[in-house]
C-alpha cells in the first residue's frame, strides 16, 4: 500500500470543465438529512473554505423529508454547493456514484450527513493524500455507532478481505478521500448495483488510513437498516467475486463425496446384517440436507443470473431529476 505517485493533482485536461477547477470536492449523499445537512455544509465551508479551492456536492437520494429544499435552498445561497436531486431512492451507494460524476475535484472526499465525522478531520485525509496514495479511508479508536451497526461492519469488513482480497487491517469506512485518477476509473463502471469499495479495490492498491475521530449521532437514527446490510454484502457478493459459486460447487462436491461414503456404509452393514430395519430418520436427513444445499447453490446462480438480466436491460444506476449549481450566490458576489 505505498504510494507511487508524487502529486495530487491531475492535469484539468483529463476531465474537461467549464471555469476554475475546484481543488477539493466534498461529496455528500443524503437521506434524512434535513436537519444536519444545513449546519455542516456550514461548518464545513468555515473549515476547507479559506484552505481549499472548495465544491460541496449534495446528492439527494429520494428523501422522504425536506432533504431536497434544504439542499437546494444551500445550491442558491452558497456557490461552492452542487446540488444533485435523484427522481427516487436508488441506495447509498449509487448516490455516492451519482455525486463522484458530478464532482470536479482533484481530490474527492466523500462523507455521510449525519455529523459523525467532523468537517476538520477531512484536512487530514487531503493532506495523506497528497503523499502519493490514490485513496485514504478513515478509521476511529472508537466508534459511535450503535452495537448492531458495528458488528455489521465488523462482518462486512471480514467478508471484504476474504471476497475482494482486501488487506486485514484496512477499515472500509465510508469516510474517505480518492484522487482524480480513481474517481475517473470507477465511475468507469455503470451497472445498476455499485459497491464503493469493491471497486476501488479493484482499480488500485496505493491505499493508506488516517485516525480520526468519530462523535456521537447529534439527531435522527442511522439509515442503514437489516435490510440495507444484506443488499450491501449481496452488491459485494455477485458483483466483484465468484467466490459464492465456487463455495456452492465445493459445499456440493463435500456433500456428494459424503453421500457416497454413507451409500458404501450402509451395503457393508446391509450385507453384515440383513435384518437391519432401514433408517427412516437417516434418509431424510439426508435428503434435507441435500436439497437444501441445491436450493442454496441454485439460489446463488439465479441472483447472479437475476443482476445480469437487470444490467442487460438498461436498468439505470441513478437517474438525475434535477441539478442545481451555486451559481446564484457567485453571480451575486461579483455584481457587489
Amino acid at each position: 500500500m505505498a504510494p507511487h505517485t508524487p502529486h495530487l493533482r491531475i492535469d484539468a485536461a483529463t476531465t474537461p470543465f467549464d471555469g476554475p477547477r475546484p481543488e477539493l470536492s466534498v461529496v455528500i449523499p443524503v437521506y434524512r438529512g434535513a436537519d444536519t445537512i444545513g449546519p455542516l455544509v456550514d461548518k464545513l465551508l468555515e473549515h476547507l473554505g479559506d484552505t481549499y479551492r472548495l465544491e460541496i456536492v449534495l446528492v439527494n437520494d429520494g428523501s422522504p423529508d425536506h432533504s431536497a429544499e434544504v439542499c437546494r435552498r444551500l445550491a442558491h445561497t452558497h456557490a461552492a454547493v452542487r446540488f444533485v436531486n435523484l427522481a427516487r431512492n436508488f441506495s447509498e451507494h449509487n448516490a455516492v456514484m451519482a455525486g463522484l460524476n458530478h464532482a470536479q475535484g482533484d481530490a474527492i472526499v466523500i462523507m455521510d450527513d449525519d455529523f459523525q465525522n467532523p468537517p476538520g478531520e477531512v484536512i487530514k485525509l487531503v493532506a495523506e493524500l497528497q503523499r502519493g496514495y490514490d485513496v485514504v479511508y478513515s478509521y476511529y479508536e472508537k466508534k459511535r455507532h450503535s452495537t448492531w451497526r458495528n458488528w455489521g461492519s465488523k462482518f462486512n469488513n471480514l467478508v471484504a478481505s476474504v471476497m475482494l482480497d482486501k488487506p486485514r487491517d484496512l477499515y472500509l469506512s465510508s469516510f474517505k478521500a480518492l484522487n482524480r485518477f480513481t474517481v475517473e476509473q470507477i465511475t468507469k463502471y455503470d451497472g445498476p448495483y455499485p459497491y464503493i469499495d469493491g471497486l476501488i479495490l479493484q482499480v488500485t492498491r496505493s491505499i493508506s488510513r488516517v485516525l480520526v475521530e468519530h462523535d456521537p449521532r447529534q439527531t435522527g437514527k442511522s439509515g442503514y437498516t437489516l435490510r440495507k446490510l444484506i443488499s450491501l454484502w449481496l452488491n459485494m457478493f455477485t458483483n466483484f467475486s465468484v467466490l459464492p459459486l465456487r463455495f456452492a460447487s465445493a459445499v456440493g462436491f463435500v456433500f456428494a463425496f459424503l453421500g457416497l461414503v454413507m451409500g458404501v456404509y450402509c451395503l457393508i452393514e446391509r450385507i453384515q446384517d440383513p435384518d437391519q430395519p432401514v433408517g427412516w430418520a437417516s434418509l431424510m436427513v439426508t435428503v434435507l440436507v441435500i436439497g437444501g444445499v441445491q436450493l442454496f447453490a441454485l439460489g446463488m446462480i439465479g441472483e447472479y443470473l437475476g443482476r445480469l438480466f437487470l444490467k442487460q436491460n438498461g436498468r439505470p444506476q441513478f437517474v438525475v431529476r434535477e441539478r442545481v449549481d451555486g451559481v446564484k450566490a457567485e453571480t451575486q458576489r461579483k455584481a457587489a
